[in-house]
């Protein structure tokens, strides 16, 4: 069913704690939908569902610094967004990507995102399996990390568009 009236579609990205993967990924998919001219079309949010996502948490200085070597910056004050306290994330959801099979069954805990279509990133391109977590690794696992996602949400942009029935 196509949105009525050309209305705004919306995607969420969720991780464990909204401080790397979906941040790397909302900040590439908001620049793949802008290169198109999608920005008005498609809005994107992201968010942390485990148990410790805290509201504020500090974006990771190494997920800034793998962003920046693709020429994007995000705002040093870029905090997380805890999903237990922000269920209205899920509501304006049209389509939830998560990084990890765990955390589409994580979601069944999230009753506002109980009927919305989840994908994982790596599914976008025909893959199965995760986005590993780089926390607590050198920078090499971040920039790997960043290039799986990159070349998931780049190569599957088309897809998810059609998902949205964009």
């Amino acid at each position: 069913m196509k949105p009525a009236g050309g209305a705004r579609r919306q995607i969420l990205i969720v991780c464990h704690a909204n401080t790397s993967r979906s941040v790397i990924a909302e900040a590439v998919l908001l620049r793949l939908l802008s290169e198109r001219g999608l920005s008005e079309r498609v809005g994107v949010s992201s968010g942390g569902i485990a148990p410790f996502a805290r509201d504020g948490s500090l974006a990771s200085l190494d997920a800034r610094l793998a962003l920046r070597d693709i020429g994007i910056d995000i705002p040093p004050e870029t905090g997380a967004t805890d999903l237990k306290r922000h269920p209205e994330h899920f509501e304006a959801a049209d389509l939830i990507l998560a990084m990890t099979d765990e955390q589409r069954r994580m979601l069944a805990d999230f009753p506002a995102a109980h009927g919305k279509l989840v994908l994982l990133v790596r599914e976008l391109v025909g893959e199965s399996g995760d986005v590993d977590d780089p926390a607590m690794k050198d920078e090499s696992v971040f920039q790997h990390c960043r290039d799986e996602i990159v070349r998931c949400l780049r190569d599957g942009l088309p897809a998810l568009l059609a998902r949205l029935e964009v």
